[in-house]
């Protein structure tokens, strides 16, 4: 039993962030979009490679932020299943790693304020993947419908980590205050909504 347990909690782990990982590249081709090829990407190859780079160096970066929480929230639920520690020990390890961030942050990026919502965001995910590394089957569509059972279970999380999502972003807001910022942040709320229904959807098998 000592040698199986590991092997599928980890299995279940990469499983879950393989799936936040898609749902992060979705987004951010959603608010990221592509631009046409202008004339001098079709006559100088040099300056389409360096547009296209360009372009997809800031898709991966937005992919990065947007699994920060995620990440962070998914291996202290794993440490809380496999060795057994606290939800209050694994937040201490994450208020600490945030703290350090915060404290060596010279430009003013991320506040106090961004970190208050991160650790209710962060909580809320904590649970929910304790919930799924917990449920029967290894895939993560088998552990979706037997973590929560039904699309209506389902949908209440969704509603909750929604809310808890949009009190970063805007937290976001009022930190960096850049005139696009609301847009983005409009787009991304909207794209990350409609994915996750749609994902949620046919493993629940219904018209989300």
């Amino acid at each position: 039993m000592r040698k199986i347990l590991p092997t599928v909690l980890d299995t279940k782990y990469e499983s879950i962030l393989s799936r936040e990982r898609s749902l992060a590249k979705a987004v951010a081709s959603a608010v990221i979009e592509s631009k046409p090829l202008t004339v001098w990407e079709m006559m100088i190859p040099l300056v389409f490679i360096h547009n296209f780079l360009r372009y997809k160096r800031t898709r991966e970066v937005f992919t990065l932020n947007f699994l920060f929480t995620k990440k962070l929230a998914l291996e202290a639920a794993f440490d809380t299943v496999k060795k057994g520690q606290s939800r209050q020990q694994a937040m201490a390890r994450i208020k600490e790693k945030t703290r350090n961030i915060l404290a060596a942050d010279k430009k003013g990026i991320y506040s106090q304020k961004i970190r208050q919502r991160q650790m209710k965001e962060i909580e809320l995910l904590i649970e929910h993947y304790r919930t799924l590394l917990q449920a029967e089957g290894k895939d993560y569509n088998s552990m979706m419908k037997n973590a929560y059972r039904t699309w209506e279970e389902y949908s209440a999380f969704l509603e909750q980590i929604r809310r808890a999502e949009k009190e970063v972003n805007r937290a976001a807001q009022q930190t960096v205050r850049v005139a696009t910022a609301s847009d983005l942040v409009s787009k991304m709320e909207k794209a990350t909504e409609r994915i996750r229904r749609s994902e949620a959807g046919k493993i629940f098998e219904i018209n989300s």
